[in-house]
């Protein structure tokens, strides 16, 4: 008998890799060696989104900086929008010049955006003076520090941000070159102008033009809608109750590395706006955000989709709540708490809505906002994810 059900899985196993290796092939996506389960399989089939912001950190971009921190969770679920809802992972470069504390930063593309966030609100804005800016090493970086995917059908996009040209009395390499290396990777690469410097405008949109991208032009402060609403302080108070129903299991490095995460997470919980806890809270409790929300190793969520059995893990493999309880009060303190993160996701989602027909209104009672930054990003993803084969048919989120 034991034979026989081997041989059926087998069989099943087999079947799933013939039926989808074409499609892995045709996405240059190697099949995991070891997992062949179809899950694995079709999760490798999401379509993948890679994003890395540039910014200029000099003393002239605080607006701006304020902006991307209360902003990045609206633009993550832009983003995120599309008909097949793709994994999103952010990137950060932030810049200054030859002289400043540093010249550049570099974040690396990741899907938990918690910890991406935790760093960006370490930027503030200092430095500069002289005009020019570090725009070519940034850019290098932007290019050539990243874990840009190699999925062949990824949208990967550069968003450079700042309101200053490039040295180009350095002795690097310059941004006509750069970009070259990045459209040969599959990059595109946009350039925001902030605020109205004659002297960037030349560097800015032959950057653009040379990286496939799109140029605009924003306010100094980056002209992002900012509207709070009377839903974001539910928003926010019902995802940090999400957030605590998370547990971690795995061995001890694995467990270090979700415990850096939460700490992210209470440190934006301490630091960032009711209004950007609340943007993160409707991010975080869609289909898009779910990766940013459980991160790796997420006992909950293992257990409620079959691939873990609690009683499985050896003790040293439990999170630390679970130790002390017998078996079956494991399993009852995990099933409680997915019935309550459900509970949770479906509140957050009811009130997002809320919040979306409140901003809708505002937006259409400030004549649209055209010109927005949230406007013109969206029209720029929009644009150049339709050769990748993503649709985005609504506006942007705010």
């Amino acid at each position: 008998m034991k034979t026989r059900l081997l041989g059926i899985a087998i069989f099943g196993i087999t079947l799933a890799t013939v039926i989808y290796y074409p499609h892995l092939m045709a996405k240059n996506v190697t099949p995991d060696p070891v997992d062949t389960s179809l899950t694995h399989v079709i999760a490798n089939q999401r379509p993948r989104v890679d994003v890395v912001f540039v910014l200029d950190t000099t003393g002239s971009m605080g607006g701006l900086i304020q902006t991307a921190k209360e902003k990045i969770w609206s633009i993550a679920s832009t983003m995120a929008s599309a008909q097949q809802t793709p994994d999103i992972r952010i990137g950060l470069v932030a810049y200054r010049d030859h002289g400043d504390a540093y010249v550049t930063k570099v974040v690396d593309l990741s899907s938990d955006l918690d910890s991406v966030y935790a760093t960006l609100m370490d930027f503030e804005a200092n430095g500069g003076g002289d005009g020019p800016e570090s725009v070519n090493k940034a850019l290098y970086d932007a290019v050539h520090s990243m874990s840009w995917s190699q999925d062949k059908q990824a949208y990967q996009a550069i968003f450079l941000v700042g309101d200053a040209p490039p040295h180009m009395d350095y002795n690097e390499v310059r941004y006509p070159e750069i970009v070259a290396e990045a459209r040969k990777k599959g990059i595109v690469i946009n350039a925001i102008q902030c605020g109205e410097l004659a002297m960037t405008v030349e560097p800015w949109t032959q950057i653009a033009s040379l990286g496939h991208g799109s140029y605009f032009q924003v306010e100094q402060a980056g002209g992002a809608v900012a509207f709070a609403t009377p839903f974001d302080a539910e928003i926010a108070e019902l995802s940090a109750q999400l957030d605590d129903t998370r547990l971690y299991y795995g061995s001890r490095e694995e467990q270090q590395k979700m415990h850096d995460k939460m700490a992210a997470t209470t440190k934006l919980h301490d630091s960032a706006s009711t209004s950007s806890l609340a943007r993160r809270g409707t991010f975080n409790a869609s289909a898009a955000g779910k990766s940013n929300m459980l991160g790796e190793k997420e006992l909950v969520a293992a257990v409620a989709s079959g691939a873990v059995d609690v009683a499985s893990l050896e003790e040293d493999a439990l999170p630390e709540v679970l130790k002390p309880m017998s078996a079956p009060a494991q399993k009852a303190y995990v099933a409680e708490l997915a019935e309550k993160r459900d509970d949770l996701t479906r509140q957050i989602a009811e009130r997002a809505k809320d919040r979306d027909e409140y901003l809708a209104k505002k937006v259409e009672e400030a004549g649209g906002l055209k010109d927005s930054l949230d406007q013109q990003l969206f029209d720029a993803v929009k644009e150049q994810a339709r050769a990748v084969g993503l649709e985005y048919k609504d506006g942007p989120t705010y």
